[in-house]
């Protein structure tokens, strides 16, 4: 493909390693055993025919004393995918940091920036320039999450735009730190695609609706420097904008979730073409996914939209199954059976969701033939 992805179908590895609300930190990739089994996951994905992931790097277990890296939990993944002949896009932070740094302060903002150049530096290192990195996922969810209602670090209320931004602004500084070293890296920036609709019996409520649905935007804005222009935000911040789009992620406000197929659902492939008329940028499916029996019936779905867009010229680069691993729920120990590989044996071996493979398969060989010189030719 002549995107920046090896596959146009990409493995996401779930990362996040947050502190609840009760104070338990979350570290997944050790509940997944990825972390142990890091070698033969990897290899797993090649054989499957997913030459690209999203994984990550844990911020927390490396600075735990200020300006001191210690990168042992990371090595062994950038060395395993090297070996493997896996093309990464390196999360930077998936909602944890080192718990002696506050978030709110300025030094947060220069500590990750520092922190952003010399994981960025390891990978020059290790694997040559032209790497792609995220370097904080899902600013808005987790400005929501942690800043709104409380859910998650710094468990805040109230202080979701204060978050969103110190967020942005570290994004900013993270991206301006990783191409001091690496001036050809590719930038990801991963966020939740939403529909929100308003009733138009209850006053004020489109409005809301209408507020809602631009406020997903909000994080791209002040990357990009049209929202906040103070932060140093530039449209070259960003190379790839990601869409994180699920079965929940269309709802009425201060409401339900509209089901698939309702007449107020809007198209997959209409909300791609709207972000790409926003901001003219490549576009990837960052995460999709969804749970038992639904998972093959939603690749299905989203793999049809996407190609409808790619079809209308919106540049979609691919697809991210995520999380790529059963894995246990951030607030209990269920198992959510959303992977299309599962917990692993005593051995490391882990089964497939013989379904989602089978239409993975058949979604790869669409895809192949819809990328092939002849079809380019006849298009």
């Amino acid at each position: 493909m002549g995107g920046p992805l090896q596959s146009f179908f990409l493995a996401g590895f779930e990362c996040s390693s947050h502190i609840r609300a009760d104070g338990t930190r979350l570290d997944l990739l050790v509940s997944t055993a990825h972390e142990r089994w890091v070698e033969s996951d990897y290899a797993h994905l090649q054989r499957l025919g997913l030459a690209a992931a999203r994984d990550g790097v844990r911020w927390h277990l490396i600075e735990t004393h200020p300006h001191r890296y210690d990168w042992s939990s990371w090595l062994p993944m950038l060395r395993a995918a090297k070996r493997q002949r896996l093309q990464v896009i390196w999360d930077l932070c998936h909602y944890g940091w080192p718990d002696h740094l506050d978030i709110w302060s300025d030094e947060f903002v220069e500590r990750f920036a520092r922190y952003a150049q010399a994981a960025a530096a390891i990978v020059c290192e290790e694997s040559g320039p032209s790497q792609l990195f995220c370097p904080i996922n899902e600013i808005s969810y987790w400005a929501w999450a942690g800043g709104e209602v409380g859910r998650i670090n710094p468990a805040a209320q109230g202080r979701g735009p204060a978050l969103k931004r110190q967020l942005a602004r570290a994004f900013i500084e993270a991206v301006k730190a990783v191409r001091s070293v690496d001036a050809s890296a590719r930038i990801l920036c991963a966020e939740p695609l939403i529909n929100v609709v308003g009733n138009p019996a209850i006053p004020d409520d489109v409005e809301g609706a209408a507020n809602h649905r631009e406020a997903q935007f909000e994080a791209h804005d002040m990357i990009v420097g049209r929202r906040a222009p103070e932060l140093g935000g530039r449209a070259e911040h960003l190379d790839l904008i990601g869409a994180n789009f699920y079965p929940d992620n269309q709802w009425y406000h201060r409401g339900n979730t509209i089901p698939l197929g309702h007449h107020a659902y809007r198209c997959l492939h209409q909300l791609l073409a709207d972000v790409h008329a926003r901001y003219g940028k490549p576009l990837l499916i960052s995460e999709t996914g969804a749970e038992g029996g639904g998972r093959p019936y939603w690749l299905h779905h989203v793999a049809a939209e996407v190609m409808h867009a790619r079809t209308n010229g919106v540049p979609v680069e691919g697809i991210c199954l995520y999380p790529i691993l059963d894995y246990h729920g951030w607030d209990n120990d269920r198992i959510c059976k959303v992977g299309l590989l599962s917990m692993p044996d005593a051995h490391g071996a882990r089964t497939h969701c013989a379904p989602l493979l089978e239409e993975l398969r058949r979604q790869q060989a669409l895809f192949e033939r819809f990328d092939s010189p002849a079809s380019r030719r006849a298009g």
